[in-house]
């Protein structure tokens, strides 16, 4: 493969990483550049059942995810019950969305944060940012601990929306 080529390929990807680490907490940012209007980005960040993935959920079924703004809900439906993942705390219904929680394994600890997409229009494509700012306590420290996997999770979470988004399927 020519290195311009390569080159090429990569500016599209997401680009992840933590970019912050302390004591009393961590934040991974995820940063893609999306070929769709920013007004088709934040609508399917509303719909994640049709782009996070399955092994990333409670239920093993990714459909079961939702994002109710207007109630402030980022749940998913149970077999016998449901998960609040997160709350949202801002939706202004086209550049910001903002949620509080603890994702994951982070509900059985004393962390949470701010989890919050920014979404910029740059012409006919969308610049994603999404940073995670997590603190509190978790047995062995947060940074140690969570940071690693915690970007990991996001990451793949942000490629799999550009690729739904531009090909109409997360996989």
């Amino acid at each position: 493969m020519s290195a311009a080529l390569g080159a090429a390929m990569l500016a599209g990807a997401a680009r992840a990483e933590v970019t912050d680490r302390s004591a009393a907490g961590f934040e991974v940012t995820e940063k893609a550049t999306i070929a769709a209007p920013s007004a088709k980005v934040y609508a399917a960040l509303l719909t994640p059942g049709a782009w996070w993935s399955s092994k990333h959920s409670w239920s093993g079924d990714a459909k079961n995810l939702s994002i109710d703004a207007a109630n402030g809900c980022f749940c998913e439906k149970l077999p016998h019950g449901y998960v609040r993942h997160m709350t949202v705390v801002f939706a202004d219904g086209g550049t910001t969305l903002r949620l509080f929680g603890g994702l994951g394994p982070m509900q059985f600890t004393g962390a949470a944060g701010n989890l919050g997409f920014t979404l910029k229009p740059a012409g006919a494509n969308t610049d994603l940012v999404v940073t995670y700012d997590v603190g509190g306590y978790a047995k062995g420290g947060l940074a140690e601990t969570l940071a690693a996997p915690v970007d990991m999770v996001l990451g793949e979470q942000v490629s799999r929306l550009k690729k739904y988004l531009e090909t109409g399927k997360p996989d």
